[in-house]
Protein backbone atom coordinates (compact mmCIF):
# COMPACT_ATOMS: atom_id res chain seq x y z
CA UNK A 1 0.00 0.00 0.00
CA UNK A 2 1.40 3.36 -0.91
CA UNK A 3 1.23 6.29 1.93
CA UNK A 4 -1.09 8.71 0.29
CA UNK A 5 -2.01 11.20 3.35
CA UNK A 6 -1.14 14.75 2.89
CA UNK A 7 -0.34 17.22 5.61
CA UNK A 8 -3.64 19.39 6.51
CA UNK A 9 -3.67 22.60 7.99
CA UNK A 10 -4.62 23.71 11.72
CA UNK A 11 -8.00 24.76 10.58
CA UNK A 12 -8.62 21.55 8.41
CA UNK A 13 -7.52 19.49 11.78
CA UNK A 14 -9.95 21.35 13.51
CA UNK A 15 -12.63 20.60 10.83
CA UNK A 16 -12.17 16.66 10.64
CA UNK A 17 -12.35 16.44 14.12
CA UNK A 18 -15.49 18.66 14.23
CA UNK A 19 -17.00 15.60 11.56
CA UNK A 20 -15.90 12.89 13.53
CA UNK A 21 -18.22 14.13 16.21
CA UNK A 22 -15.49 15.87 18.99
CA UNK A 23 -17.23 19.04 20.22
CA UNK A 24 -15.34 22.77 20.66
CA UNK A 25 -16.34 24.79 23.06
CA UNK A 26 -13.67 27.56 21.98
CA UNK A 27 -12.40 27.25 18.48
CA UNK A 28 -9.88 29.56 18.81
CA UNK A 29 -7.91 28.28 22.13
CA UNK A 30 -7.81 24.66 19.94
CA UNK A 31 -6.33 26.71 17.17
CA UNK A 32 -3.26 28.13 19.71
CA UNK A 33 -2.95 24.46 21.18
CA UNK A 34 -2.28 22.53 18.21
CA UNK A 35 -0.09 25.34 17.29
CA UNK A 36 2.07 24.24 19.76
CA UNK A 37 1.51 20.37 20.23
CA UNK A 38 0.86 18.77 17.06
CA UNK A 39 -2.22 17.05 15.15
CA UNK A 40 -0.40 13.64 16.00
CA UNK A 41 0.48 13.73 19.23
CA UNK A 42 -2.64 14.88 20.61
CA UNK A 43 -4.26 11.55 18.77
CA UNK A 44 -3.01 9.41 21.43
CA UNK A 45 -5.49 11.09 23.69
CA UNK A 46 -8.61 11.07 21.55
CA UNK A 47 -8.25 7.43 20.54
CA UNK A 48 -9.91 5.50 23.43
CA UNK A 49 -12.79 7.80 22.16
CA UNK A 50 -12.92 6.43 18.40
CA UNK A 51 -14.30 4.00 16.61
CA UNK A 52 -10.85 3.11 15.27
CA UNK A 53 -12.05 0.32 12.91
CA UNK A 54 -13.89 2.88 10.86
CA UNK A 55 -11.18 4.42 8.60
CA UNK A 56 -12.86 7.93 9.39
CA UNK A 57 -12.93 7.31 13.30
CA UNK A 58 -15.74 8.66 14.38
CA UNK A 59 -16.33 9.47 18.26
CA UNK A 60 -18.03 7.13 19.82
CA UNK A 61 -18.75 8.62 23.28
CA UNK A 62 -19.29 12.29 23.67
CA UNK A 63 -16.00 14.12 24.48
CA UNK A 64 -15.12 17.75 23.85
CA UNK A 65 -11.73 19.13 22.87
CA UNK A 66 -11.31 20.52 26.33
CA UNK A 67 -11.72 17.61 28.04
CA UNK A 68 -8.76 16.23 26.01
CA UNK A 69 -6.30 19.42 26.60
CA UNK A 70 -7.30 18.53 30.08
CA UNK A 71 -6.38 14.75 29.59
CA UNK A 72 -3.45 15.87 27.78
CA UNK A 73 -2.01 18.31 30.55
CA UNK A 74 -3.00 15.51 33.36
CA UNK A 75 -0.53 12.99 31.51
CA UNK A 76 2.04 16.15 31.42
CA UNK A 77 1.84 15.91 35.13
CA UNK A 78 1.83 12.80 36.08
CA UNK A 79 5.00 12.14 33.96
CA UNK A 80 7.05 14.67 35.70
CA UNK A 81 6.01 13.41 39.14
CA UNK A 82 7.02 9.79 37.75
CA UNK A 83 10.01 10.85 36.05
CA UNK A 84 11.18 13.13 39.48
CA UNK A 85 10.61 9.71 41.16
CA UNK A 86 12.37 7.67 39.09
CA UNK A 87 15.14 10.12 39.42
CA UNK A 88 15.54 9.38 43.15
CA UNK A 89 15.41 6.01 42.63
CA UNK A 90 17.82 5.69 40.04
CA UNK A 91 20.06 7.76 41.84
CA UNK A 92 19.97 5.59 45.12
CA UNK A 93 20.33 2.13 43.27
CA UNK A 94 23.14 3.57 41.30
CA UNK A 95 25.14 4.40 44.32
CA UNK A 96 24.38 0.96 46.26
CA UNK A 97 25.93 -0.82 43.49
CA UNK A 98 29.32 0.99 43.54
CA UNK A 99 29.41 1.45 47.28
CA UNK A 100 29.23 -2.29 47.84
CA UNK A 101 30.59 -3.65 44.61
CA UNK A 102 33.70 -1.21 44.97
CA UNK A 103 34.13 -2.20 48.79
CA UNK A 104 33.87 -5.77 47.74
CA UNK A 105 36.16 -6.04 44.27
CA UNK A 106 38.33 -2.85 44.66
CA UNK A 107 38.17 0.33 42.08
CA UNK A 108 37.90 -1.35 38.88
CA UNK A 109 35.11 -4.45 39.47
CA UNK A 110 33.00 -3.57 36.83
CA UNK A 111 35.78 -4.75 34.59
CA UNK A 112 36.35 -8.11 36.06
CA UNK A 113 34.94 -10.80 33.79
CA UNK A 114 34.75 -13.54 36.96
CA UNK A 115 32.30 -11.07 37.84
CA UNK A 116 29.77 -11.90 35.33
CA UNK A 117 27.55 -14.98 34.17
CA UNK A 118 27.34 -14.34 30.55
CA UNK A 119 31.08 -13.21 28.43
CA UNK A 120 29.48 -11.93 25.72
CA UNK A 121 27.07 -9.91 27.61
CA UNK A 122 29.80 -8.63 29.81
CA UNK A 123 31.91 -7.89 26.27
CA UNK A 124 28.79 -5.79 24.85
CA UNK A 125 28.05 -3.87 28.04
CA UNK A 126 31.62 -2.63 28.32
CA UNK A 127 31.70 -1.99 24.71
CA UNK A 128 28.87 0.25 25.62
CA UNK A 129 30.23 1.62 28.65
CA UNK A 130 33.28 2.71 26.98
CA UNK A 131 31.37 4.89 24.10
CA UNK A 132 29.27 6.67 26.77
CA UNK A 133 32.67 7.43 28.42
CA UNK A 134 34.17 9.03 25.90
CA UNK A 135 30.77 10.85 25.06
CA UNK A 136 30.92 12.56 28.15
CA UNK A 137 31.85 15.83 28.86
CA UNK A 138 32.19 15.65 32.80
CA UNK A 139 34.88 17.27 34.56
CA UNK A 140 35.84 14.38 36.21
CA UNK A 141 36.32 12.21 33.68
CA UNK A 142 38.42 14.36 31.36
CA UNK A 143 40.11 15.22 34.95
CA UNK A 144 40.98 10.99 35.59
CA UNK A 145 41.91 10.98 31.53
CA UNK A 146 44.57 14.10 31.92
CA UNK A 147 45.67 12.72 35.25
CA UNK A 148 46.11 8.80 35.18
CA UNK A 149 47.00 6.59 32.84
CA UNK A 150 47.26 2.82 34.53
CA UNK A 151 44.63 1.51 34.13
CA UNK A 152 43.28 3.63 31.15
CA UNK A 153 39.16 3.70 32.28
CA UNK A 154 38.06 5.66 35.32
CA UNK A 155 37.12 3.66 38.41
CA UNK A 156 33.33 2.50 39.07
CA UNK A 157 32.55 5.61 40.87
CA UNK A 158 33.03 7.57 37.79
CA UNK A 159 32.70 5.42 34.97
CA UNK A 160 28.86 4.04 36.12
CA UNK A 161 27.85 7.68 37.33
CA UNK A 162 28.05 8.31 33.36
CA UNK A 163 26.12 5.30 32.24
CA UNK A 164 22.62 5.32 31.37
CA UNK A 165 20.16 3.57 33.70
CA UNK A 166 19.18 0.83 31.07
CA UNK A 167 23.20 0.05 31.08
CA UNK A 168 23.53 0.11 34.17
CA UNK A 169 20.67 -2.17 34.60
CA UNK A 170 21.96 -4.88 32.19
CA UNK A 171 25.11 -4.80 34.06
CA UNK A 172 23.37 -5.31 37.41
CA UNK A 173 21.04 -8.14 35.37
CA UNK A 174 24.40 -9.94 34.23
CA UNK A 175 26.47 -10.01 37.64
CA UNK A 176 26.52 -13.29 39.15
CA UNK A 177 24.65 -13.65 42.40
CA UNK A 178 26.71 -12.93 45.61
CA UNK A 179 26.83 -11.69 49.00
CA UNK A 180 26.86 -7.98 47.45
CA UNK A 181 23.98 -7.99 45.45
CA UNK A 182 21.90 -9.26 47.99
CA UNK A 183 22.82 -6.64 50.27
CA UNK A 184 21.95 -4.52 47.72
CA UNK A 185 18.36 -5.89 47.05
CA UNK A 186 17.75 -6.38 51.08
CA UNK A 187 18.63 -2.41 50.92
CA UNK A 188 15.41 -1.86 49.00
CA UNK A 189 13.01 -3.64 50.89
CA UNK A 190 13.09 -7.28 48.98
CA UNK A 191 14.71 -10.76 49.31
CA UNK A 192 14.55 -11.85 45.78
CA UNK A 193 16.98 -10.55 43.58
CA UNK A 194 15.51 -10.88 40.47
CA UNK A 195 12.83 -9.07 41.50
CA UNK A 196 14.76 -5.63 41.49
CA UNK A 197 16.75 -6.70 38.76
CA UNK A 198 13.28 -6.71 36.47
CA UNK A 199 12.02 -3.35 38.68
CA UNK A 200 15.19 -1.82 37.29
CA UNK A 201 14.17 -2.90 33.49
CA UNK A 202 10.85 -1.12 34.36
CA UNK A 203 12.71 1.99 35.78
CA UNK A 204 14.46 2.18 32.81
CA UNK A 205 12.34 1.29 30.24
CA UNK A 206 10.04 4.03 32.05
CA UNK A 207 12.05 6.93 32.55
CA UNK A 208 12.99 6.47 28.90
CA UNK A 209 9.08 7.13 27.92
CA UNK A 210 9.20 9.75 30.08
CA UNK A 211 12.45 11.50 29.08
CA UNK A 212 11.01 11.44 25.42
CA UNK A 213 7.73 13.37 26.79
CA UNK A 214 6.06 9.85 25.94
CA UNK A 215 2.49 9.29 26.74
CA UNK A 216 1.75 7.39 30.43
CA UNK A 217 -1.74 7.46 31.45
CA UNK A 218 -2.61 4.70 28.93
CA UNK A 219 0.21 2.88 27.78
CA UNK A 220 0.68 -0.69 28.29
CA UNK A 221 4.12 -0.83 29.33
CA UNK A 222 7.02 -3.85 27.31
CA UNK A 223 8.46 -4.56 30.54
CA UNK A 224 5.72 -6.10 32.75
CA UNK A 225 6.92 -5.63 36.33
CA UNK A 226 7.31 -8.63 38.67
CA UNK A 227 4.93 -8.09 41.77
CA UNK A 228 7.10 -9.44 45.00
CA UNK A 229 5.74 -12.42 46.64
CA UNK A 230 8.00 -11.85 49.90
CA UNK A 231 8.84 -8.59 50.09
CA UNK A 232 10.68 -7.49 53.76
CA UNK A 233 7.67 -4.36 54.08
CA UNK A 234 4.44 -4.65 53.67
CA UNK A 235 3.64 -3.95 49.57
CA UNK A 236 0.34 -4.77 48.25
CA UNK A 237 -2.38 -6.88 49.85
CA UNK A 238 -4.70 -7.33 46.58
CA UNK A 239 -1.72 -8.13 44.25
CA UNK A 240 -3.67 -9.20 41.38
CA UNK A 241 -2.93 -6.44 39.37
CA UNK A 242 -2.11 -5.52 35.66
CA UNK A 243 2.05 -6.15 35.04
CA UNK A 244 2.10 -3.71 32.04
CA UNK A 245 -0.27 -0.74 33.45
CA UNK A 246 1.21 2.30 35.38
CA UNK A 247 -0.28 1.20 38.69
CA UNK A 248 2.28 -0.91 39.19
CA UNK A 249 4.55 0.92 38.76
CA UNK A 250 3.46 3.72 40.79
CA UNK A 251 3.59 0.84 43.77
CA UNK A 252 6.94 -0.25 43.21
CA UNK A 253 8.34 3.89 43.27
CA UNK A 254 5.88 4.15 46.30
CA UNK A 255 7.47 1.13 47.97
CA UNK A 256 11.33 1.86 47.53
CA UNK A 257 10.67 6.05 47.79
CA UNK A 258 9.84 5.02 51.28
CA UNK A 259 12.94 3.47 52.05
CA UNK A 260 15.03 5.92 50.07
CA UNK A 261 13.49 8.96 51.71
CA UNK A 262 11.00 8.05 54.55
CA UNK A 263 9.55 11.69 54.68
CA UNK A 264 8.86 12.15 50.87
CA UNK A 265 5.36 12.91 49.58
CA UNK A 266 5.04 10.97 46.08
CA UNK A 267 2.75 9.12 47.60
CA UNK A 268 0.16 12.18 48.67
CA UNK A 269 1.03 13.57 45.04
CA UNK A 270 -0.31 10.60 43.21
CA UNK A 271 -3.61 10.61 45.67
CA UNK A 272 -3.68 13.79 44.64
CA UNK A 273 -3.18 14.31 41.10
CA UNK A 274 -5.31 11.14 40.47
CA UNK A 275 -7.96 12.83 42.24
CA UNK A 276 -7.97 14.89 39.16
CA UNK A 277 -8.21 12.89 36.89
CA UNK A 278 -10.14 13.93 34.09
CA UNK A 279 -13.42 11.80 32.34
CA UNK A 280 -12.49 9.16 35.09
CA UNK A 281 -9.42 6.99 33.52
CA UNK A 282 -8.18 5.45 36.33
CA UNK A 283 -9.27 2.33 35.01
CA UNK A 284 -6.85 2.94 32.21
CA UNK A 285 -4.40 3.20 34.22
CA UNK A 286 -4.55 -0.02 36.45
CA UNK A 287 -6.09 1.12 39.23
CA UNK A 288 -8.25 -1.46 40.98
CA UNK A 289 -11.41 0.03 42.80
CA UNK A 290 -10.28 0.62 46.89
CA UNK A 291 -6.25 0.88 45.41
CA UNK A 292 -6.57 3.73 48.42
CA UNK A 293 -7.00 1.74 51.28
CA UNK A 294 -3.84 -0.71 50.27
CA UNK A 295 -1.48 0.34 53.61
CA UNK A 296 1.31 1.44 50.82
CA UNK A 297 -0.90 4.73 50.32
CA UNK A 298 -1.80 5.10 53.47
Amino acid sequence: MKFRKIPVSIADQITLLKSRGLVFHDEALAQAFLSTVSYYRLRAYTYPFQDNANPDHPFIKPVSFEEIIDLYKFDDKLRLLVFNALGQIEIAIRTQIIYHFALGYGSHWHLRPELYRNPMWFANHLDSLQKEIDRSNEAFIEHYKETYKDPAEPPCWMSLEVSSFGLLSKIFQNLKKCEEKVSITRFFGLSDITILENWMLCFSNLRNICAHHGRLWNRRLVAKLKIPNHPVYPFLINNQVYSNKLYAILCSLCYLLKIIQPNNDVKDQVIGLMGTCPLVHEKEMGFPAGWKEESLWK
